[in-house]
């Protein structure tokens, strides 16, 4: 396993869109094309599964120096009403497009910190959406949650408003990684957090390891599973960490490059780690996520209903993905659009009454096709195709599928690939072999984190 981890650790997308972000043809996408894909797609899909909302919180009291995502740090709580009154405008804007009532399926608040935000404030923006909208039946809303600072007011005020899923944030139990990386929290938050969401009723509570943070160890990383074993969430990703330090403003700046594990230790922390919660009882779902087999996450996998997107891996799929808030992207399937991505520029912008996108991409047709395999690889491990309609580089994909072949990581059939249970860890490489942008315009910079 050490020579193919050598091999196969290189820079490479996580595949939560294709074309990934970097290979997004900005110079012909525009706002007026991008409303059109979102009529097209609403009109094709409302009346159906309905359409999902990704609302971005982008506040936190405390910078985590492991974070990637965009987030603004500060302990002023007077920012929470003027955001959240954009936001509903923001909202106000499409709604402006649709011709009937949205159907709500999926919702999703992340961050930042959502539990930044007062139950109370949450609870009058969550209520702005729902007056303009009909709740589907089996509606799937969750929220990530930080341990210090969730309430049992927050984990209520949102379960009366029909969230049924909570996600903590663990990351590790290790005081000295905890120390590195800024997020000192003990375990005690995290099991009193986890105890009233079950006592309230939540049916789906999630928690997120990382591994391959400074000062990780074997030992640390088996302790932390087994503490988080004592709670027994629902499901749990078990994320590799991504050390993207050139990316302005992710401030991931708490440590040296000398601090963390080399690539075979990192592999060791994920193969040991999985082995253990498998033995636990956990089941591996696509990449980097595990859950019990009564959870919706397993269910969706044995039903072939796994759906990954902008939110990572969700047990059903809509059509049109809203995102709202700054840096928020939106997918409507035929197109990509990202949001402004500081707080002042998005709401100056939807103050102007405009959605404020500032960059995106329209799918062409081989866009799609490639997407669909990518799907169905991070997805289902497996994907098929027909030869007659296949894309022109069909022939180069399998070629280098052989190399993967003969290194027991997939399997080749005469119209399908499927990637093998020691495959599993390189599923984001056999995904790169399809990824037709990337081939074309080699980055001559590093853009990617490493994909072991």
């Amino acid at each position: 396993m050490n020579s193919l981890v050598d091999k196969y650790n290189i820079p490479g997308p996580r595949y939560t869109s294709y074309p990934t972000v970097p290979y997004w043809n900005e110079a012909d996408f525009t706002a007026d094309l991008w409303k059109k894909s979102v009529i097209k797609s609403f009109s094709e899909s409302n009346s159906g599964e309905g359409i999902s909302i990704y609302i971005h919180l982008p506040f936190c009291e405390a910078l985590c120096t492991f974070c990637a995502c965009h987030k603004r740090i500060t302990k002023q709580h007077s920012v929470e009403v003027p955001y959240l009154e954009s936001v509903l405008k923001e909202w106000k804007l499409y709604l402006e497009l649709f011709d009937e009532k949205p159907k709500l399926k999926e919702l999703h608040l992340g961050g930042g910190t959502p539990t930044f935000f007062s139950p109370e404030n949450l609870k009058t923006l969550l209520q702005g959406i729902f007056d303009t909208v009909e709740i589907a039946e089996e509606q799937e809303f969750s929220f990530e949650g930080h341990p210090n600072n969730t309430t049992r007011e927050h984990l209520q005020t949102l379960f009366d408003l029909g969230f049924n899923r909570v996600s903590f944030g663990v990351q590790d139990y290790d005081p000295k990684v905890q120390k590195a990386i800024n997020r000192i929290q003990p375990f005690e938050n995290v099991k009193n957090v986890t105890e009233w969401a079950r006592e309230i009723g939540y049916k789906g509570i999630s928690h997120d390891l990382v591994f391959g943070l400074p000062h990780q160890t074997w030992e640390a990383t088996e302790f932390t599973i087994r503490k988080t074993l004592e709670l027994k969430p629902d499901r749990l990703a078990f994320y590799s960490y991504a050390h993207v330090p050139w990316v302005k403003g992710v401030g991931q700046r708490g440590f040296d490059e000398s601090d963390l594990p080399s690539g075979d230790e990192k592999r060791r922390l994920y193969e040991d780690g999985k082995k253990l919660l498998e033995e636990l009882g956990y089941i591996e779902i696509g990449m980097d996520h595990f859950s019990l087999e009564h959870d919706d996450l397993y269910q969706s996998l044995t039903q072939k209903k796994l759906h990954r997107n902008f939110m990572g891996y969700t047990s059903s799929k809509t059509q049109l993905m809203v995102g709202l808030g700054m840096s928020a992207i939106s997918d409507s399937w035929y197109a990509f659009a990202q949001n402004a991505k500081t707080v002042e520029e998005y709401q100056k912008i939807v103050e102007e009454g405009e959605i404020p996108v500032f960059r995106g991409h329209i799918l062409d047709e081989e866009d799609l096709v490639i997407r669909k395999h990518i799907l169905n690889l991070m997805c289902q491990l497996e994907t098929s195709w027909d030869l007659q309609t296949s894309f022109p580089e069909i022939e180069n994909a399998i070629e280098k599928l052989k190399e993967m072949e003969s290194d027991g990581l997939v399997e080749i059939f005469d119209n399908q690939i499927k990637i093998t249970e020691k495959g599993r860890a390189f599923t984001r490489n056999v995904a790169m072999v399809f990824d037709l942008r990337m081939m074309r315009n080699k980055p001559e910079t590093r853009i990617f984190s490493m994909t072991i």
